[in-house]
């Protein structure tokens, strides 16, 4: 019995749900500092956290839709390109403890659905393609089909004389693919090795977290390196850093902020003004025109 009820005897508890139930989706809660946010708001704001600016994680297609311009919209590039399970993979006995069922269960609502999404559109008026990894998918971990996809991306960018921009935000390598996964390390920088002789601009973004092989690959080679604020970036996280070396590290280590201070990183962009910085610097860097 609540307490108002002891104090007002003759009111009785409704049964069945509340008419004034919040449906699902309304508010979302922020991981940093648990506000509640109205979702419209959130979604109007790139997902950055009106209290306390902390950047949420964000599926690629929410990305692609803040950076690039409204006409032409952006055109998917490999979509048709889709995971399959080789090896049979299984951690366990259960449904959900193999690789087929983890694709299914991340793939529920959109079978095209990748840890990389790649499109091709202009941003201020000038040609770009993008790789867009989305942590939401699998952590961001690159397989087969998010190297594919990114090397597709640029091919498509060398072939169309356009920029390429990539958005890292990964936890490394897919480990349920193998050797195949590591090898999209060599791949994705072949490719992008290729493109740099092309003298076409390459600005690589780096979000929270860019970590493992990804770090370790493209995402460090760009002719200009850009971060989201208080994003993790290195290899290895840090407590295993500090485990393996056994001495206390440095107050934000492997932030963005941090890198910057060292310069791992050229500049560091609130993701709500990420759009005009990017327009910025296709001008500087003399991007080809639409």
């Amino acid at each position: 019995m609540s307490w108002i009820t002891s104090i007002l005897p003759g009111i009785k508890k409704k049964k069945g749900k509340s008419s004034a139930s919040v449906p699902e989706g309304v508010w979302s809660k922020c991981p940093n500092c648990n506000a509640a946010i109205y979702s419209v708001e959130l979604r109007q704001n790139c997902y950055v956290c009106a209290n306390c600016d902390h950047h949420q994680r964000i599926p690629a297609e929410e990305r692609a839709r803040m950076i690039f311009d409204d006409e032409p919209p952006p055109q998917p590039i490999g979509n048709e390109v889709r995971p399959v399970d080789f090896m049979d993979f299984k951690e366990g006995e259960g449904e959900d403890d193999s690789y087929a069922g983890k694709l299914r269960k991340a793939q529920k609502n959109d079978a095209r659905r990748e840890s990389v999404g790649a499109y091709r559109g202009a941003i201020g008026g000038r040609a770009a393609t993008a790789a867009i990894f989305d942590f939401t998918f699998m952590g961001g971990s690159m397989g087969s089909v998010a190297g594919e996809r990114f090397t597709r991306a640029v091919e498509d960018a060398a072939a169309n004389g356009s920029a390429f921009i990539s958005f890292a935000s990964s936890g490394g390598a897919r480990m349920q693919e193998g050797l195949v996964s590591l090898a999209q390390m060599a791949k994705t920088t072949a490719a992008l090795a290729h493109f740099a002789s092309l003298r076409l601009p390459h600005i690589s973004v780096l979000a929270d977290p860019t970590t493992g092989g990804v770090a370790a690959s493209f995402a460090m080679i760009g002719d200009v390196v850009v971060a989201e604020p208080k994003a993790l970036i290195g290899f290895a996280g840090p407590r295993v850093i500090q485990e393996t070396v056994r001495e206390k590290l440095p107050e934000g280590f492997q932030r963005s902020e941090f890198l910057r201070e060292r310069g791992t990183v050229d500049l560091i962009v609130d993701r709500r003004e990420m759009r005009e910085v990017l327009i910025t610097l296709l001008e500087l860097l003399n991007a080809p025109r639409r």
